[in-house]
């Protein structure tokens, strides 16, 4: 099992709400994480003081592999000079060095890839073709079952909303690439409300049978939410495993002073097309059993035992539905939470 938390459009600056910032760094302690994903936007107008906030956020989080890229806002706007000659300077001096990046971990392979242009697309971004070789050559000898995972800041796949937001310029190329080299996931964030879904959803593409997982992050720390997430911090928690990939969505509540999970997304790993096991304690009864398949061809924890025809079993009663059924069939239903069997969903974080 891989374990992620994912972040992203932090915002140091005005925008930041120190609260909320300080309920995800607690967040970040309390849940058991291999790998952080920061999906850029550390900054609110990539000034040298906010840099050193968004670094000093960095080092108070767990100790453990930080996946990082830059976001549009970590490039300087109005100082164009700056943008022209030097955009990444403080971003190198204060986050990382390196713009693309590979990160093998012991289940899965991430490339972070810079979305940001400076001079042509500061806004919806861009992947040139030589990010795409260099996605290419990192993902050439991943081995079966290994996990591939992309990250941008910009988004790659457009809103399920009517509250704009332009998909990255020659978007599709870049889904039928990575669909090309297998990979599972595409995590970013920029559009300041979180989704998640399958690339299916909105462009078929060449590969119409598996799609890739899209998975947007909120902002998590600023007041700059947008559309449903108005004024709010959402976060995710990724688990990846052997056949399953489950998404938590997390949500500030002040009530709370810190996060909870307000909905969850289990998808098949790639190679499989659907989920075949609904028995895992975590997932509950979210999953349903294969129905209408011979037993044979069902997992083993899904067949029934056979039956076997018994003439001597006793007669069904038939009852009058107009007669009142006896008093002990009358008793009141056993108190319960209403879950009808399903497990507890992820516990709030952070307060």
């Amino acid at each position: 099992m891989l374990t992620m938390l994912h972040i992203s459009d932090i915002h140091f600056g005005k925008p930041y709400v120190h609260e909320v910032g300080e309920a995800v760094i607690k967040a970040a302690h309390e849940m058991a994480l291999d790998v952080i994903i920061a999906s850029g936007d550390f900054t609110q107008r990539a000034r040298r003081e906010e840099f050193a906030q968004a670094r000093d956020f960095l080092n108070r989080l767990p100790k453990l592999p930080i996946v990082v890229v830059p976001g549009n806002h970590d490039v300087p706007l109005y100082r164009v000079f700056e943008r022209i000659f030097n955009p990444y300077r403080l971003y190198r001096e204060y986050i990382s060095d390196d713009l693309d990046t590979v990160h093998h971990l012991e289940n899965a392979v991430i490339v972070a890839l810079n979305s940001t242009s400076p001079l042509r697309a500061i806004t919806n971004g861009r992947l040139d073709s030589r990010q795409l070789d260099f996605c290419a050559r990192a993902f050439a000898d991943v081995p079966a079952g290994i996990s591939r995972i992309v990250v941008t800041h910009h988004h790659l796949a457009p809103a399920p909303d009517y509250e704009g937001g332009q998909v990255m310029p020659r978007a599709k190329r870049a889904m039928d690439c990575f669909s090309e080299l297998g990979v599972e996931m595409v995590l970013g964030g920029h559009l300041h409300r979180a989704y998640i879904g399958n690339s299916l959803d909105v462009y078929p593409g060449r590969d119409r049978e598996r799609g890739i997982i899209i998975v947007q992050s909120g902002t998590a720390t600023s007041r700059r939410g947008r559309a449903r997430e108005r004024e709010k911090n959402t976060l995710n928690l990724i688990r990846v495993g052997e056949d399953r990939i489950r998404i938590t969505h997390f949500m500030y509540f002040d009530d709370l002073f810190g996060f909870a999970p307000i909905s969850r997304h289990i998808f098949p790993r790639s190679g499989r097309h659907y989920l075949l096991d609904p028995s895992s304690p975590e997932d509950g009864i979210a999953l349903a059993s294969p129905v209408g398949v011979p037993d044979d061809l069902k997992p083993p924890g899904n067949r029934k035992p056979p039956v076997v025809p018994d003439d001597r079993k006793p007669p069904v009663e038939v009852r009058d539905e107009r007669r009142p059924a006896p008093p002990d069939e009358r008793r009141p239903p056993p108190p319960g939470d209403g879950s009808f069997g399903m497990s507890a969903p992820d516990s709030p974080v952070g307060g």
